[in-house]
Order: C-alpha cells, then sequence, then structure tokens
C-alpha cells in the first residue's frame, strides 16, 4: 500500500484525491492496477487456514477482500478523515448495508422528511417488514429534531445538502442530539462530498455516498460507501457485507479512485458554474424562486458557509406555471441532458415529483416542498454561458 504512512492525513483533499492510499505491485505501475480476479492462491494448506482463521493479513476472495477495492475504500477514508470505509455495489446498497447492521426490531429511526425517494421507500416498505420504526422531520428546524427523538431511537439520517431544495442541515447541532439521545448520526455527503464538506469532523458518526455521483463525477459506474470508526464500519458493517455479498466489482472501484483524483478540482468547478447559473436564474421573470445555498437569501447561508467549503452543483427552481411550464422547459433543452442521475461532468436536468421523489407520494412530497413545478439543475462542467444558453428558450 501507499509509502506515505499518515502523512496523508495532513494533506489537502487535492493531494489526497491523487496519493493517498496509492497499491504499487512488484512491477512498479504508476496507474492503479485493476486486480479482476475472484479469488487468490494460497502457498500452502497452512497458509489458507491461517488466512480464513485471521491470523495473518492477506486476500482471500473478492466479495470481501480485494487489492483495487481496498484501495479505494482507504483513500476514501482518508478524504472523510474516517479510520474505516466499506464499499458497496451502489448508494442504496450502502444504507441497507447500512441499516441492517445497526438495527433490530423496535428500533426508531428518526431522519430528515426531505430524503432521495428510494430511501424513503426501503425504509417504508421494507425495514417496517421487520418492526423498524421510522419518522420524518423538517430538515432544518432543530426544535422538530429533538422533540422527535424517543427512547428506543438509534439513529439520526439527513442529507445536506438536501435533494432537491439544497435545504442545509446544522450537522454540529444534529450530533449533539444524537448524543445526548444515545443515538448515532448518519449524513449522506453525496452532493459536497469531502472535499466541500466531512461531517465526521463536525461531530457525525456516518457518513454515507452514492459514489455513482461526484466520486465517479463522469457517470460511467455504480457504487456506494459507508464511512466511519473500526468498529462500526471497520468491523461490523464490515463483516454484514462479507455475509450478505453487496460488494462493489473491483472495475467499478477503479473507476471511483481515479475520480477521486479530480474530485477537488471539479467540486470547485461544479460549484463555481451553479452559483453563476443560480444567480442568472433568479433575474428571470418565468422564475418564481431559486433553491441553491449559495444565494445570500437561501435560508441556511450562513450555516453553509460555516459547515462547508463550497455550494456544490445542485440548482433547483420553482417555476409560474407549476408542472406545464416544468415540462416545457425540460423539453426545449438541447444541450442538457434530461435524466435523473446527477454528479456528471455533463449538466442535467430533470422534474423531481415525477421522477426521483415520484415513489414518496403526494402528500409526502407536499410536506417536503417538492410541488410540480420544481426543476433540478445538476450543473456540470460545460461552458457556464452555453448551459445558461440552453435554458433560455424555454424561459421566455
Amino acid at each position: 500500500m501507499s509509502r506515505h504512512g499518515n502523512s496523508s492525513k495532513r494533506w489537502g483533499a487535492a493531494t489526497q484525491g491523487i496519493r493517498s492510499a496509492e497499491l504499487r505491485t512488484n512491477l512498479r505501475e504508476h496507474s492503479p492496477a485493476i486486480f479482476a480476479t475472484s479469488s487468490y492462491v494460497y502457498d500452502s494448506a497452512e497458509h489458507a487456514a491461517a488466512l480464513f482463521a485471521e491470523q495473518v493479513p492477506g486476500y482471500i476472495y473478492s466479495r470481501f477482500t480485494n487489492p483495487t477495492v481496498q484501495a479505494f475504500e482507504r483513500r476514501l477514508a482518508i478524504m472523510e478523515g474516517a479510520d474505516a470505509c466499506v464499499a458497496t455495489a451502489s448508494g442504496m446498497a450502502a444504507e441497507l448495508s447500512l441499516l441492517f447492521t445497526l438495527l433490530k426490531r423496535g428500533d426508531h429511526v428518526l431522519a430528515s422528511r426531505t430524503l432521495f425517494g428510494s430511501t424513503i421507500s426501503l425504509f417504508n416498505n421494507y425495514f417496517t417488514k421487520f418492526g423498524v420504526q421510522f419518522s420524518y422531520v423538517d430538515p432544518c428546524d432543530l426544535k422538530a429534531w429533538r422533540t422527535g427523538v424517543r427512547k428506543n431511537t438509534r439513529l439520526l439520517f439527513a442529507e445536506t445538502p438536501t435533494n432537491p431544495l439544497c435545504e442545509i442541515v446544522d450537522i454540529a447541532a444534529l450530533a449533539d442530539i444524537a448524543r445526548k439521545a444515545g443515538a448515532l448520526l448518519c449524513i449522506d455527503n453525496c452532493f459536497l462530498t469531502p472535499a466541500l464538506q466531512q461531517p465526521l469532523r463536525l461531530g457525525a458518526d456516518l457518513v454515507i455516498h452514492s459514489a455513482t455521483k461526484y466520486l465517479d463525477g463522469q457517470g460511467r459506474c455504480v457504487g456506494g460507501a459507508i464511512v466511519g470508526d473500526k468498529t462500526r464500519v471497520g468491523r461490523d458493517v464490515f463483516a454484514f457485507m462479507r455475509t450478505a455479498g453487496p460488494c462493489l466489482s473491483p472495475f467499478n472501484a477503479w473507476i471511483f479512485l481515479k475520480g477521486l483524483e479530480t474530485l477537488a478540482l471539479r467540486m470547485t468547478a461544479h460549484s463555481d458554474n451553479a452559483q453563476i447559473l443560480a444567480e442568472w436564474l433568479v433575474r428571470q421573470k418565468a422564475v418564481k424562486r431559486v433553491y441553491f445555498p449559495g444565494l445570500p437569501d437561501h435560508p441556511q447561508h450562513d450555516l453553509a458557509l460555516k459547515q462547508s467549503k463550497g455550494f456544490g452543483g445542485i440548482v433547483s427552481f420553482d417555476l409560474k406555471g407549476g408542472k406545464k411550464a416544468a415540462f416545457r422547459l425540460i423539453n426545449a433543452t438541447r444541450l442538457l441532458s434530461i435524466t435523473a442521475n446527477l454528479g456528471d461532468t455533463r449538466s442535467t436536468i430533470t422534474h423531481p415529483a415525477s421522477t426521483t421523489h415520484h415513489r414518496m407520494g403526494a402528500a409526502a412530497r407536499a410536506r417536503a416542498g417538492i410541488g410540480d413545478s420544481l426543476v433540478r439543475v445538476a450543473v456540470g462542467l460545460e461552458n457556464v454561458d452555453d448551459i445558461i444558453a440552453d435554458l433560455e428558450p424555454g424561459l421566455r
């Protein structure tokens, strides 16, 4: 593994993304290799027995021990300021692995009411069958979080910024609430990544990622990750992943490793483009409201400045004219990709109420403020003037 030792923890995000957890074989390759193998050969029967008994280090089977996957895990852990990371087949597989590891019948999860639609579906449609309880609160209402905690609350779960309204959750305050309740705090750091925000340094216990988004950065493959301490993540979540098998493939891990090399540069560029686009949208007559934490009138603008190094690349906005106006704008674009994915070099545009958050149901969307007039743009790395020019005809 890396010859740099503990110095990598002191490097800046850009250097960590490129140099930390470097894996090099005796062939001395400069770019990380892909270990596309399912199993490994042992020196002897005794060596195999020692490996399976965890008496000596080494690789056993790529479901849970693969050099490329471990390199990605170690690099992401360093960038998040964590001790351990477990990579999974998708962001939802990461959530599944975390919940199965932490929760049992009778436990309660207190979550933000503004979550990715599949997350809410996972909570309400599947884990409730096993006797786990869920309740939801306004992500920015600390009083609601405090009063929502129960004696059996095991986990607080939130995205920040939220999808798609870009609300900012006070991570340090939530960490304090969780600690006093004897619960854990998990933050979905997908939108800002460790290049712009490190929830563990603000008191969170766990961080979760859909690596499919900005960690890859080019929309090439699917993966996820859970980051945290050596016990809960390095031992317990790893044990679940080893047993249940929602593992990340070596090829996808290699893609994510290469993605981390440019993460800091990309996140700065995404944020800069999004800021310009948000400021332009504010001036458009067809736009009713813009949701972007970089705008001075955003309700949590000061908090965003305090707990992150940038505002991210997601800009959402309500249009005058409802769903019809939203669809007309989306269909009028020629440069932007009409897709629900985000975190790509290519800008994407979607209608959250009918795509990413459709499975929430109309009542839940209304409580979360996700209306039919809402459009979400994941601002890419194209020239921002071209992005604006592509949106302009549909706003006339």
